[in-house]
């Protein structure tokens, strides 16, 4: 069987092109309907400029089944074997403290468990859906601050 020639010249030009550089990121990006970054409302901006990013939401805020399935999926994923049962935290710092160095909300837990984060917390985004992460940051924000925890819930 012989190749047609509209569909050898389309891999010759995918396979010469060796993948995404650094101006395609944002191609790559919006391709996959992946966040580029996200706006933390705590933070200030320069010159009244807001920074360049997205208010993400999470589209399953205060279901029951996404906060259940979230809760089974922190067990599968090992989520417990750093930040402990329940998000109390162990070898990984607490989720449910109100204490966030990347930021506590939604938006900004989505990120830290979709692009990981330094110092230990790596990247799911390549494993889970967008789906699934966001069910993991409904039960992670289900979580009530156990009366033990010697710290205050941010607002």
């Amino acid at each position: 069987m012989k190749p047609k020639p509209v569909l050898a010249a389309a891999l010759l030009a995918l396979a010469s092109c060796g993948g995404p550089g650094p101006a395609d990121s944002e191609t790559v990006t919006a391709a996959r309907n992946l966040p580029a970054a996200v706006r933390y409302d705590q933070y200030g901006s320069a010159g009244n400029l807001a920074p360049p990013a997205e208010d993400l939401v999470n589209p399953f805020n205060g279901e029951p089944s996404a906060t259940q399935q979230g809760e089974v999926l922190f067990g599968a994923m090992n989520c417990d074997g750093c930040h402990g049962g329940g998000g109390l935290g162990f070898v990984g710092p607490s989720l449910v403290d109100g204490r966030w160095r990347y930021g506590g909300e939604d938006g900004a837990l989505f990120h830290s468990i979709f692009y990981g984060r330094s110092h230990g917390m790596p990247a799911y985004g390549g494993l889970l859906s967008d789906a699934t992460v966001w069910q993991l940051v409904t039960y992670i924000r289900s979580q009530p601050v156990p009366g033990v925890v010697p710290t205050v819930a941010w607002p």
